[in-house]
Protein backbone atom coordinates (compact mmCIF):
# COMPACT_ATOMS: atom_id res chain seq x y z
CA UNK A 1 0.00 0.00 0.00
CA UNK A 2 1.50 3.55 -0.72
CA UNK A 3 1.40 5.50 2.21
CA UNK A 4 -0.03 9.42 1.93
CA UNK A 5 3.22 12.20 2.30
CA UNK A 6 0.80 13.98 4.43
CA UNK A 7 2.87 13.07 7.75
CA UNK A 8 6.32 12.68 7.80
CA UNK A 9 7.07 9.53 10.40
CA UNK A 10 6.16 6.12 8.62
CA UNK A 11 5.45 3.45 11.51
CA UNK A 12 5.49 -0.27 10.82
CA UNK A 13 3.35 -2.96 13.13
CA UNK A 14 4.62 -6.34 12.16
CA UNK A 15 5.00 -9.62 13.38
CA UNK A 16 5.50 -13.31 12.06
CA UNK A 17 5.84 -16.67 13.59
CA UNK A 18 8.87 -18.23 12.12
CA UNK A 19 11.43 -20.36 14.01
CA UNK A 20 15.14 -18.56 15.03
CA UNK A 21 17.25 -20.82 15.99
CA UNK A 22 20.32 -18.27 17.48
CA UNK A 23 18.07 -15.21 18.30
CA UNK A 24 20.84 -13.62 19.39
CA UNK A 25 22.98 -13.57 16.27
CA UNK A 26 19.91 -11.60 14.78
CA UNK A 27 19.85 -9.03 17.65
CA UNK A 28 23.04 -6.95 16.98
CA UNK A 29 22.90 -6.35 13.62
CA UNK A 30 18.83 -5.69 13.49
CA UNK A 31 19.62 -2.94 16.20
CA UNK A 32 22.46 -1.91 14.63
CA UNK A 33 20.71 -1.05 11.79
CA UNK A 34 17.43 0.69 13.18
CA UNK A 35 20.22 3.01 15.05
CA UNK A 36 22.01 3.98 11.39
CA UNK A 37 18.79 4.15 9.55
CA UNK A 38 17.10 6.57 13.02
CA UNK A 39 14.82 4.17 13.03
CA UNK A 40 12.95 3.80 16.43
CA UNK A 41 10.47 1.88 18.63
CA UNK A 42 11.06 -2.13 20.00
CA UNK A 43 11.05 -5.42 18.17
CA UNK A 44 11.09 -8.67 20.65
CA UNK A 45 12.92 -12.39 18.83
CA UNK A 46 12.00 -15.26 20.41
CA UNK A 47 12.16 -18.67 18.74
CA UNK A 48 8.89 -18.69 17.39
CA UNK A 49 9.54 -15.50 15.91
CA UNK A 50 9.66 -11.45 15.45
CA UNK A 51 7.16 -8.88 16.82
CA UNK A 52 8.00 -5.07 17.19
CA UNK A 53 6.51 -1.67 16.31
CA UNK A 54 9.19 1.04 14.34
CA UNK A 55 8.83 4.37 13.21
CA UNK A 56 10.99 6.72 11.32
CA UNK A 57 11.31 7.94 7.73
CA UNK A 58 10.25 6.46 4.77
CA UNK A 59 13.39 5.18 3.68
CA UNK A 60 14.96 4.08 7.07
CA UNK A 61 11.85 1.88 7.85
CA UNK A 62 12.28 0.15 4.10
CA UNK A 63 15.64 -0.60 4.89
CA UNK A 64 14.91 -2.06 8.28
CA UNK A 65 12.00 -4.37 6.58
CA UNK A 66 14.19 -5.30 3.92
CA UNK A 67 16.79 -6.84 6.12
CA UNK A 68 13.65 -8.30 8.33
CA UNK A 69 12.51 -10.15 5.03
CA UNK A 70 15.69 -11.83 4.89
CA UNK A 71 15.54 -13.69 8.17
CA UNK A 72 14.30 -17.13 8.22
CA UNK A 73 10.74 -17.30 7.11
CA UNK A 74 10.44 -13.92 7.20
CA UNK A 75 9.98 -13.87 3.22
CA UNK A 76 7.08 -12.78 3.42
CA UNK A 77 6.35 -10.55 6.27
CA UNK A 78 2.59 -8.73 6.87
CA UNK A 79 2.90 -5.07 8.26
CA UNK A 80 0.20 -2.71 8.73
CA UNK A 81 1.32 0.83 8.14
CA UNK A 82 -0.06 4.10 8.86
CA UNK A 83 1.85 7.75 9.82
CA UNK A 84 2.01 10.08 12.80
CA UNK A 85 3.52 13.92 12.69
CA UNK A 86 6.06 13.32 15.38
CA UNK A 87 8.38 10.53 16.61
CA UNK A 88 5.85 8.18 18.45
CA UNK A 89 8.59 6.51 20.32
CA UNK A 90 11.91 8.02 22.49
CA UNK A 91 14.44 4.75 21.65
CA UNK A 92 14.86 2.23 19.71
CA UNK A 93 15.16 -1.47 21.69
CA UNK A 94 15.70 -4.78 20.36
CA UNK A 95 15.12 -7.63 22.97
CA UNK A 96 15.42 -11.08 23.34
CA UNK A 97 12.05 -12.74 24.57
CA UNK A 98 11.03 -16.16 24.99
CA UNK A 99 7.95 -15.66 23.36
CA UNK A 100 6.96 -12.39 21.12
CA UNK A 101 3.74 -12.36 22.50
CA UNK A 102 3.45 -13.89 26.14
CA UNK A 103 0.82 -16.21 26.94
CA UNK A 104 2.62 -18.92 29.28
CA UNK A 105 1.39 -21.74 27.28
CA UNK A 106 5.01 -23.47 25.93
CA UNK A 107 2.96 -26.35 23.81
CA UNK A 108 0.96 -23.37 21.96
CA UNK A 109 2.51 -23.50 18.38
CA UNK A 110 0.80 -20.94 15.77
CA UNK A 111 3.32 -22.63 12.82
CA UNK A 112 2.26 -26.06 13.52
CA UNK A 113 -2.16 -25.33 14.27
CA UNK A 114 -3.99 -21.88 14.10
CA UNK A 115 -8.04 -20.78 13.17
CA UNK A 116 -8.52 -19.68 10.07
CA UNK A 117 -7.93 -16.37 8.69
CA UNK A 118 -11.05 -14.13 7.47
CA UNK A 119 -9.85 -10.84 5.75
CA UNK A 120 -10.82 -7.76 6.65
CA UNK A 121 -13.75 -7.29 3.49
CA UNK A 122 -15.30 -10.90 4.98
CA UNK A 123 -15.37 -10.33 8.40
CA UNK A 124 -18.79 -8.45 8.99
CA UNK A 125 -20.58 -12.06 7.01
CA UNK A 126 -18.87 -13.61 9.38
CA UNK A 127 -19.66 -12.26 12.56
CA UNK A 128 -23.25 -10.98 11.51
CA UNK A 129 -24.03 -14.60 12.03
CA UNK A 130 -26.32 -15.31 14.81
CA UNK A 131 -24.04 -18.71 16.12
CA UNK A 132 -20.77 -17.10 15.78
CA UNK A 133 -19.19 -16.16 19.27
CA UNK A 134 -17.21 -12.76 18.74
CA UNK A 135 -13.83 -12.66 21.79
CA UNK A 136 -11.93 -9.63 21.94
CA UNK A 137 -8.60 -11.01 23.33
CA UNK A 138 -7.11 -7.64 24.20
CA UNK A 139 -7.02 -6.41 27.58
CA UNK A 140 -9.72 -4.49 29.08
CA UNK A 141 -8.50 -0.96 29.41
CA UNK A 142 -8.01 -1.56 25.71
CA UNK A 143 -11.60 -2.45 24.69
CA UNK A 144 -13.09 0.19 27.28
CA UNK A 145 -12.20 3.14 24.91
CA UNK A 146 -13.23 0.35 21.55
CA UNK A 147 -14.34 -2.84 20.25
CA UNK A 148 -16.83 -4.63 17.79
CA UNK A 149 -20.78 -4.66 18.26
CA UNK A 150 -21.43 -7.25 19.90
CA UNK A 151 -18.19 -8.66 21.23
CA UNK A 152 -17.45 -10.66 24.39
CA UNK A 153 -14.90 -8.56 26.61
CA UNK A 154 -13.45 -11.49 28.99
CA UNK A 155 -11.61 -8.24 31.18
CA UNK A 156 -8.10 -9.65 31.31
CA UNK A 157 -5.37 -7.35 32.66
CA UNK A 158 -2.71 -9.34 30.68
CA UNK A 159 -2.75 -12.34 27.69
CA UNK A 160 -1.53 -14.55 30.18
CA UNK A 161 -4.76 -14.59 31.58
CA UNK A 162 -6.78 -15.57 28.83
CA UNK A 163 -6.08 -19.13 29.10
CA UNK A 164 -7.84 -19.21 32.59
CA UNK A 165 -10.95 -17.50 30.91
CA UNK A 166 -11.68 -19.34 28.02
CA UNK A 167 -11.53 -22.74 30.35
CA UNK A 168 -13.40 -21.21 32.72
CA UNK A 169 -15.86 -19.94 30.18
CA UNK A 170 -15.87 -22.68 27.17
CA UNK A 171 -18.94 -24.74 28.91
CA UNK A 172 -20.46 -21.54 28.43
CA UNK A 173 -20.32 -21.47 24.11
CA UNK A 174 -20.75 -25.48 24.57
CA UNK A 175 -24.06 -25.62 26.41
CA UNK A 176 -25.91 -26.96 23.69
CA UNK A 177 -23.73 -29.67 22.72
CA UNK A 178 -22.71 -27.84 19.31
CA UNK A 179 -19.08 -27.13 18.35
CA UNK A 180 -18.81 -23.40 18.53
CA UNK A 181 -18.04 -20.79 15.77
CA UNK A 182 -15.72 -18.50 17.87
CA UNK A 183 -13.99 -15.61 15.75
CA UNK A 184 -11.60 -13.71 17.49
CA UNK A 185 -9.29 -10.39 16.98
CA UNK A 186 -6.88 -8.55 18.53
CA UNK A 187 -4.92 -4.78 17.55
CA UNK A 188 -2.75 -6.25 14.81
CA UNK A 189 -3.59 -10.14 14.37
CA UNK A 190 -0.79 -11.63 16.96
CA UNK A 191 -2.45 -12.63 19.73
CA UNK A 192 -5.94 -13.33 18.19
CA UNK A 193 -3.36 -15.82 16.43
CA UNK A 194 -2.02 -17.33 19.57
CA UNK A 195 -5.60 -17.45 20.84
CA UNK A 196 -6.65 -19.58 17.97
CA UNK A 197 -4.28 -22.16 18.45
CA UNK A 198 -4.79 -22.27 21.67
CA UNK A 199 -7.98 -22.92 21.18
CA UNK A 200 -7.66 -25.29 18.60
CA UNK A 201 -5.14 -27.33 20.86
CA UNK A 202 -8.17 -27.15 23.87
CA UNK A 203 -10.42 -29.26 21.22
CA UNK A 204 -12.46 -26.18 19.56
CA UNK A 205 -11.89 -26.63 16.06
CA UNK A 206 -14.27 -23.96 14.61
CA UNK A 207 -12.00 -21.10 15.25
CA UNK A 208 -11.65 -17.74 12.99
CA UNK A 209 -9.65 -14.59 13.31
CA UNK A 210 -9.26 -11.60 11.49
CA UNK A 211 -5.97 -11.45 9.51
CA UNK A 212 -4.39 -8.24 10.18
CA UNK A 213 -6.30 -7.19 13.09
CA UNK A 214 -8.32 -4.00 13.96
CA UNK A 215 -5.63 -1.77 12.23
CA UNK A 216 -6.12 -3.53 8.99
CA UNK A 217 -9.90 -3.36 9.14
CA UNK A 218 -10.03 0.05 10.50
CA UNK A 219 -7.68 0.99 6.82
CA UNK A 220 -9.58 -1.19 4.38
CA UNK A 221 -13.04 -1.56 5.94
CA UNK A 222 -15.14 1.92 5.14
CA UNK A 223 -16.75 3.75 7.76
CA UNK A 224 -20.29 3.14 7.00
CA UNK A 225 -20.17 -1.00 6.45
CA UNK A 226 -18.11 -0.58 9.59
CA UNK A 227 -19.19 -2.93 12.58
CA UNK A 228 -16.28 -0.96 14.96
CA UNK A 229 -17.39 1.05 17.81
CA UNK A 230 -15.13 3.68 19.09
CA UNK A 231 -11.10 3.85 19.01
CA UNK A 232 -8.49 1.49 18.81
CA UNK A 233 -6.26 1.51 21.31
CA UNK A 234 -2.02 1.79 20.16
CA UNK A 235 0.73 1.22 21.97
CA UNK A 236 2.76 4.21 20.93
CA UNK A 237 2.09 7.99 21.57
CA UNK A 238 -0.74 8.35 19.06
CA UNK A 239 -2.84 6.34 22.30
CA UNK A 240 -5.61 5.37 19.87
CA UNK A 241 -6.92 5.59 16.00
CA UNK A 242 -10.21 5.65 14.09
CA UNK A 243 -11.50 4.53 10.96
CA UNK A 244 -8.90 5.23 8.09
CA UNK A 245 -6.22 4.82 10.75
CA UNK A 246 -6.71 8.40 11.74
CA UNK A 247 -5.28 10.07 14.95
CA UNK A 248 -8.20 9.45 17.87
CA UNK A 249 -9.41 11.41 20.33
CA UNK A 250 -7.94 9.72 23.58
CA UNK A 251 -4.79 11.35 25.03
CA UNK A 252 -3.07 9.40 27.58
CA UNK A 253 -2.41 10.00 31.81
CA UNK A 254 0.97 10.11 32.58
CA UNK A 255 0.93 9.20 35.80
CA UNK A 256 -0.91 5.69 35.23
CA UNK A 257 -0.22 5.32 31.64
CA UNK A 258 -3.90 4.56 30.74
CA UNK A 259 -5.89 6.26 27.44
CA UNK A 260 -8.61 9.27 28.55
CA UNK A 261 -11.62 10.11 26.72
CA UNK A 262 -12.33 13.68 25.61
CA UNK A 263 -14.27 13.09 29.12
CA UNK A 264 -11.94 12.22 31.24
CA UNK A 265 -9.80 14.81 29.83
CA UNK A 266 -12.60 17.34 30.69
CA UNK A 267 -12.40 15.86 34.60
CA UNK A 268 -11.54 18.32 36.98
CA UNK A 269 -9.07 15.47 38.22
CA UNK A 270 -7.19 15.24 35.07
CA UNK A 271 -3.86 17.39 35.75
CA UNK A 272 -2.02 16.24 32.48
CA UNK A 273 0.85 14.53 33.34
CA UNK A 274 0.03 14.22 36.90
CA UNK A 275 -3.63 12.47 37.50
CA UNK A 276 -6.71 11.09 36.20
CA UNK A 277 -10.02 9.97 37.05
CA UNK A 278 -8.27 6.45 37.48
CA UNK A 279 -5.28 7.11 39.00
CA UNK A 280 -5.95 10.19 41.35
CA UNK A 281 -7.27 8.46 44.79
CA UNK A 282 -4.70 6.07 44.09
CA UNK A 283 -2.09 8.62 44.03
CA UNK A 284 -0.07 9.91 47.33
CA UNK A 285 0.53 14.09 47.49
CA UNK A 286 4.40 13.08 46.77
CA UNK A 287 3.87 10.81 43.95
CA UNK A 288 1.76 13.59 42.13
CA UNK A 289 4.56 16.31 43.17
CA UNK A 290 7.38 13.87 41.50
CA UNK A 291 5.01 13.32 38.11
CA UNK A 292 4.69 17.00 37.90
CA UNK A 293 8.47 17.82 37.94
CA UNK A 294 8.89 15.02 35.45
CA UNK A 295 6.17 16.64 33.01
CA UNK A 296 7.81 20.20 33.56
CA UNK A 297 11.40 18.43 32.40
CA UNK A 298 9.39 16.88 29.53
CA UNK A 299 7.92 20.02 28.29
CA UNK A 300 11.20 21.87 28.37
CA UNK A 301 13.08 19.00 26.48
CA UNK A 302 10.52 18.96 24.11
CA UNK A 303 10.37 23.53 23.75
CA UNK A 304 14.55 22.27 23.10
CA UNK A 305 13.38 20.11 20.47
CA UNK A 306 15.42 17.06 22.55
CA UNK A 307 13.45 13.50 23.75
CA UNK A 308 13.01 13.14 27.36
CA UNK A 309 13.11 9.46 27.79
CA UNK A 310 12.06 9.58 31.47
CA UNK A 311 8.38 10.75 30.28
CA UNK A 312 5.83 7.43 30.88
CA UNK A 313 4.69 5.89 27.55
CA UNK A 314 1.30 4.05 27.03
CA UNK A 315 0.53 1.20 29.19
CA UNK A 316 0.73 -2.57 28.71
CA UNK A 317 3.74 -3.08 26.40
CA UNK A 318 2.81 -6.47 27.99
CA UNK A 319 1.01 -7.50 25.00
CA UNK A 320 1.64 -5.87 21.65
CA UNK A 321 4.90 -3.74 20.89
CA UNK A 322 5.33 -0.73 22.53
CA UNK A 323 6.08 -3.27 22.87
CA UNK A 324 5.79 -6.06 24.75
CA UNK A 325 4.51 -9.70 25.18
Amino acid sequence: MDMPDILPIRVAALYQFTRFDNCAAIQTPLAALCCAQGVKGTLLLAQEGINGTIAGSHEGIAAVLAHIRTLPGCAALDVKESRAAEMPFHRMKVRLKREIVTMGEPDIDPLTSVGDYVAPQDWNALIDQPDTILIDTRNDYEVAIGTFSGAIDPKTQSFRDFPAWVRAHRHEWEAEGSQPKIAMFCTGGIRCEKATAFLKAEGLDAVYHLKGGILAYLEQVPAAESRWEGECFVFDERVAVGHGLALGTHALCRACRMPLSPEQQASPLYVEGVSCPACHAERTDEQRERYAERHKQSRLAAERGEPHIGAALPRAARDEPLQES
